[in-house]
């Protein structure tokens, strides 16, 4: 959390808005990104690259483990950062899920529909 700005925004890709969910400030973007280890005890980041130029980042990584229920979860996450005087102030997260099963997950396996043919 050293890295973060005391005034530092966190959009999650899950959320009731098209932004997902918003969380403002330093103590709540912690909060928000302990939501991402809730529930997968055997979360796993891999396959990853990461990118800066000025003033803005990109970080590309795939997420697996478990999720609620057994299914096996695969997710590709990119993560859009805007920074100031060298801390985050923005971190903006995007997910693609992966499913054999006919069923096409957004933002994270736990909102689920039938994918279309």
């Amino acid at each position: 959390m050293d890295f973060f700005a005391d005034d530092s925004v966190l959009e999650m890709p899950r959320g009731p808005h098209p932004w997902g969910q918003r969380y403002i400030g330093k103590d709540k973007v912690r909060e928000g990104i302990a939501t991402r280890f809730a529930g997968v005890a055997d979360v796993q980041y891999g396959k990853d690259r990461h990118f800066v130029s000025g003033d803005m980042g990109i970080s590309e990584w795939t997420v697996t483990g478990t999720a609620p229920g057994g299914s096996r979860l695969e997710v590709h996450d990119t993560d859009h950062f805007e920074f100031r005087n060298g801390k985050g102030v923005k971190k903006d997260s995007h997910w693609k899920s992966l499913s054999s099963s006919g069923f096409h997950c957004f933002r994270l396996v736990f909102s689920c529909t039938p994918r279309a043919s």
